[in-house]
């Protein structure tokens, strides 16, 4: 722009996955999907649009918890009851750039991973492929399907 003209001011529209962790709205996603959103809205695989707020987030493991409000009945994960073992078969799910769900197949390749992240460095490592835009989806082990 030449100087002098004003920059207009826009908005800016970042998109990920996510899950449902309760029926009652709660759902986790990647803290960059949501930090710094001055509103947030969680599109439905259906089309449905559900206004949300950001209800905590973790930067150093990069992941945010949302609480969605429109209903109490909503479809949700479960959480493993036991430790993944490496050369577990997984699934990774995810919605790149909103364009609709994907899956992708991998392995749990390792259990311990330290990447400088201070407290938190006990990570798993899964080696499947990951579309651009999946962040914030979820993993689940193949015994669970």
């Amino acid at each position: 722009m030449p100087n002098g003209t004003p920059r207009r001011r826009g908005v800016i529209t970042g998109e990920g996955s996510g899950f449902f962790i309760s029926s009652d709205g709660y759902a986790v996603t990647n803290n960059h999907v949501v930090s710094d959103a001055k509103s947030v809205q969680v599109t439905m695989d259906d089309g449905r649009i559900y206004t949300a707020k950001v209800v905590g987030t973790d930067p150093k493991t990069d992941l945010a918890l949302i609480k969605v409000d429109g209903k109490k009945d909503f479809p949700y994960v479960k959480f493993a009851d036991h430790t993944s073992r490496i050369g577990d078969w997984v699934v990774a799910v995810g919605n790149p750039f909103g364009l609709g769900g994907t899956v992708t197949a991998g392995i749990v390749s390792a259990h311990g991973r330290d990447i400088g992240a201070g407290p938190y460095d006990d990570y798993i490592q899964i080696d499947a492929p990951i579309n651009k835009g999946n962040s914030g989806g979820p993993t689940f082990g193949m015994d669970a399907m």
